[in-house]
């Protein structure tokens, strides 16, 4: 994965790579540096080809040059969520076992006493104020010069060598971690690269936590082509007056983030005061665009090229459509999630694991370059996860419900764990989601169902409006009532001043459950 970046840093070593806005820059012949003189500490400390070593920090200049140090000593970083608890964090390096953690100052004292209660002692580096590569620098200059070992300073990682392990939430209450090889990341680069053909002259957002797998496109992407790349922090990046100010003002021009996010811009971001004449590609994925928020974006911004791509952080993106603007006035239902992307293969299966016609529901399974080794440290849902064929080959199962049309297209019908019998129906959950999005006051809308003895589950409706005074209970039960099968009617309707999200910006569905 580093090689890339490497090689765009030898040609355009003054060209600048990554921006803090307000804070500082770095251009990619001293990111190249600061990354070198901090993979050579590493290298010093015993970290090497096989180890994995922790990023405990908010997103930064400090934070990249701590990934491309990480990755050209031969390691696999893994980045934790630093507004999550110290406890989960912890729970998470020691998991993975991890070898090294870099961590900011401000959490060490806590995230060191949790790693010490669950018998983990990894080396804690701790450093004072990251920001715009300045923290980092401070601590290589507390640091004696570290050699260069008699091998090459950077390694030659194998393709199937790790370069980093994702966390995402898992069935059990317990994080598990995706095991992503350099094969898996190189092959989708290569294949954004195809795909979005990036200039030396772009400029990149970086919206998502580098925990998140939309930051692989990010970082990478931009860094493998001397683009530059503005790192957009938390606070900035959920007020949409100020995040549209900074596109605007940064000359971003290929911007990708969560659907919620640009929902959010474009109701509330005041685009219609500001120019954009740089941007040229909206990207978006991990949850379903409501069409309307869609529609009002692409009247808003009318030039670029908008992308629906879709995929589990164990595959990153795996299908993508282009959605062809302007939004009909008539659309109401969600875009497609499109063809699978060209590095990976394809098929709808059947719960018993036999491919379904083209035209019938089934699950959507992935194999090839770019999907996972598997989880960490669990063999067992490891296999669990995957669907072998007769000739070996290992397909993994998305639990995505999807439908391919006869263009090769699929439509997504929703998750297979979103589906629930009622009233002898099968209902998905999405689906009264995209029917509330129908209300003209309806901001957000998130449906959860939580079993019930007498009815066997119960549909609650969480919403949040755009206005302060909300619809009534008979208003929602008429409107539901045209726009809704009966059966899909929810139960209850909790109006919210907004939903609660992930700190990737998904809606926060667990949360949710333990409302309801």
């Amino acid at each position: 994965m580093h090689q890339a970046f490497l090689a765009a840093a030898e040609r355009f070593p003054e060209r600048i790579a990554v921006v803090e806005p307000g804070d500082g820059e770095i251009s990619y012949g001293q990111l190249a540096d600061l990354s070198g003189r901090t993979c050579d500490q590493l290298r010093a400390r015993g970290i090497g080809r096989g180890d994995r070593v922790g990023l405990y920090l908010r997103k930064s200049i400090d934070t990249v040059a701590a990934i491309y140090a990480i990755l050209r000593a031969g390691a696999a970083y893994v980045p934790v969520d630093p507004g999550a608890p110290p406890a989960r964090n912890a729970y998470i390096m020691h998991n993975c076992g991890v070898k090294l953690v870099f961590s900011e100052s401000r959490v060490t004292e806590k995230f060191c006493a949790e790693l010490d209660a669950i018998g983990a002692a990894p080396q804690v580096i701790a450093l004072d104020d990251v920001c715009a590569g300045r923290a980092l620098e401070r601590w290589l200059g507390t640091q004696p010069s570290a050699l260069p070992s008699a091998q090459e300073t950077d390694a030659s990682p194998d393709d199937d060598d790790l370069a980093y392990i994702l966390y995402t939430s898992g069935s059990t209450g317990k994080p598990k971690g995706v095991m992503l090889s350099h094969q898996n990341a190189v092959s989708f680069v290569d294949w954004c690269s195809e795909v979005f053909e990036p200039r030396e002259t772009d400029i990149f957002s970086a919206h998502a936590p580098f925990h998140f797998d939309l930051s692989i496109l990010d970082l990478h992407v931009s860094l493998k082509h001397g683009a530059a790349l503005v790192l957009i922090t938390e606070d900035v990046g959920k007020d949409p007056m100020r995040l549209a100010r900074i596109i605007a003002e940064h000359r971003i021009s290929i911007w990708y983030s969560a659907p919620s996010i640009l929902g959010l811009l474009a109701q509330f971001g005041n685009l219609a005061n500001l120019a954009f004449p740089a941007l040229r590609h909206v990207l978006f994925a991990g949850e379903v665009f409501p069409v309307k928020h869609l529609r009002i974006l692409c009247g808003l911004w009318t030039q670029p090229r908008y992308f629906n791509l879709y995929g589990p952080t164990e595959t990153n993106v795996c299908t993508f459509y282009e959605v062809i603007t302007p939004v009909p006035d008539d659309r109401s239902v969600p875009y497609p999630i499109g063809q699978v992307c060209s590095h990976l293969l394809g098929k709808v299966v059947d719960e018993s694991g036999t491919t379904v016609e083209r035209g019938a529901e089934g699950e959507l399974c992935i194999t090839g370059r770019g999907v996972m080794q598997g989880y960490w440290g669990l063999p067992e849902q490891t296999v669990n996860s995957f669907l072998v064929d007769p000739q070996g080959t290992r397909w993994y199962k998305t639990g995505d419900i999807v439908v391919e049309e006869s263009d090769g297209c699929y439509i997504y019908r929703g998750r297979r764990d979103r589906m629930v019998k009622r009233r002898g129906y099968r209902v998905e959950l999405g689906e009264i989601e995209a029917g509330l999005y129908k209300h003209a006051q309806v901001k957000e809308a998130a449906v959860v169902s939580v079993p019930d003895e007498e009815a066997g589950v119960r549909i609650v409706a969480h919403l949040s409006c755009k206005v302060q005074t909300v619809p009534s209970l008979i208003e929602m039960k008429r409107f539901c009532g045209e726009n809704l099968p009966l059966y899909m009617i929810p139960d209850r309707f909790v109006w919210q001043p907004s939903l609660p999200k992930t700190s990737t910006d998904k809606i926060d569905y667990q949360r949710l459950k333990e409302m309801a």
